[in-house]
């Protein structure tokens, strides 16, 4: 396992990668951020940290960025069907966590849920900032609810019931969610 410290508007992004995959995208003092010892030695200068800063770079410029990194996330089966459900979302749209425990088949399992949501290894590429409340409220947001909401204004996205942040731009308009 490697690691990389990239910056952002957001502040400090630490990348994991191994074997030529990106594991895990952390912000700084994101909820169920590995310590960074754990992440092995830095490369900031591999070609995967050199890609992903590159995406990083035209995403937070608020262009629409594929992410062309093979993804090796480590979770649980329902971890993984959850990130996998998370990956449909696209840019400009979001959901609710009763949508995606249907789409993965299990409707019961809203709290289940939630936490992979909040699990979620890899911020940004895989879409847990459009995961939205019920009502279209800002929920929970391991990386901190002004840069879920700062994500969500980049995109274009204002969720109905939006939090009012100090310091934080307001989006300007609110798309189709569904």
């Amino acid at each position: 396992m490697n690691h990389a410290l990239l910056p952002s508007p957001l502040g400090p992004i630490a990348l994991a990668f191994d074997a030529g995959a990106l594991t895990g995208l952390y912000f700084d003092g994101q909820k169920h951020q590995p310590l960074i010892t754990t992440l092995g030695p830095r490369h900031d200068d591999d070609p995967i940290a050199q890609r992903m800063a590159a995406m990083l770079e035209r995403y937070f410029k608020g262009e629409a960025v594929e992410l062309d990194v093979p993804l090796a996330l480590h979770g649980t089966p329902f971890q993984q069907r959850v990130w996998a459900a998370l990956q449909t979302i696209g840019r400009g749209r979001t959901r609710t966590y009763g949508e995606l425990a249907r789409q993965i088949g299990s409707p019961a399992a809203v709290r289940a849920v939630g936490a992979a949501v909040g699990r979620n290894p890899v911020s940004i590429f895989v879409p847990c900032h459009r995961v939205i409340g019920r009502d279209g409220s800002l929920t929970g947001y391991a990386g901190g609810l002004e840069r879920k909401q700062h994500l969500l204004a980049l995109e274009g996205i204002r969720p109905v019931a939006s939090l009012t942040l100090p310091g934080m731009p307001m989006p300007l308009a609110t798309p189709e969610t569904r």
